[in-house]
């Protein structure tokens, strides 16, 4: 029993990106299960994947959960480089150190990266593919209330009361926390101040050129021939239906499920769902 308990709980991994950036990593679940790759958003930390990490491991599936450069505990990078392309070709050289194929599992920027991973050599490496609230073609106005957040309050906080704040006007759809100690994954405390827990130079990143990654996403969401499921929350203002029925047209072959009570932050919202409909999927794809 307690051998089992023990692959529930994440073992930390160090793995090399790009450059050979430190980018960390959490497993869980046997080493010599079906291998599931999970990518955050922007923003976000490899602790937003730990409860489905856990159910999943629980299942028999080896679990990696990473932060991304310029998030939580990887290195940020020092000339500031958070380009998709970079971000592509960390996740390349860690799937090469993991050593088997994945499916891989990518919400809002770590779908993106997952995506455009596909198209290039190496992609070969992603089985299957899970894109969580994001397509081609996500909502502008969506992104810009994102990306507005990312933006915000880069002097840090008085207060984790003020965190909990910012992040209830941002997630209006859930109830303000009333323990504020679940943030401290997210932040750090600096000089008597907390800060968001990641780059705020990663923004820099984000000026380039949206309708040049638009044409990117398309031609590799035209390519994709594994199998591939598209998570929506279905009070998300990033992913619309018709945003996602415009994706299913370029990939006709992907499933799509729809969480009823989520918004951007589908996993986060509704973890049950979200991990039951990841589960299924990779019972199915995994042989």
């Amino acid at each position: 029993m307690s051998n089992a308990n023990n692959l529930l709980e994440p073992t930390p991994l160090l793995l090399r990106g790009s450059g050979g950036i430190e980018l960390v990593a959490d497993q869980f679940g046997p080493v010599d299960g079906p291998l599931v790759v999970f990518l955050h958003g922007g923003g976000q930390t490899r602790h937003s994947w730990k409860q489905t990490g856990g159910k999943l491991a629980a299942s028999g599936m080896r679990v990696v959960t990473l932060d991304a450069r310029g998030h939580g505990d990887s290195q940020w990078a020092d000339d500031g480089d958070y380009r998709r392309d970079t971000m592509v070709r960390d996740l390349l050289l860690v799937l090469e150190q993991l050593g088997a194929p994945a499916v891989v599992v990518g919400a809002s920027m770590g779908g993106i990266t997952a995506l455009l991973a596909t198209a290039v050599p190496g992609g070969a490496q992603i089985s299957a593919l899970v894109l969580v609230d994001i397509v081609t073609r996500p909502e502008k106005a969506g992104v810009e209330r994102v990306i507005d957040f990312l933006g915000k309050h880069r002097d840090g906080f008085d207060s984790l009361d003020q965190v909990a704040d910012a992040v209830a006007e941002y997630m209006p759809h859930r109830p303000r926390p009333k323990n504020t100690d679940g943030l401290l994954r997210n932040l750090r405390e600096r000089d008597g101040r907390w800060y968001w827990h990641w780059d705020p130079d990663m923004l820099a990143g984000r000026v380039e050129d949206p309708s040049d990654m638009i044409v990117q996403m398309e031609a590799a969401a035209r390519a994709l021939t594994m199998p591939v499921l598209l998570v929506r929350g279905m009070q998300s203002d990033v992913v619309s239906s018709e945003g996602a029925a415009a994706f299913q047209e370029l990939v006709p072959h992907a499933q799509l499920v729809e969480i009823g009570g989520a918004a951007h932050t589908a996993a986060g919202d509704d973890n049950d769902s979200f991990t039951d409909a990841v589960a299924k999927f990779v019972l199915q794809t995994t042989p």
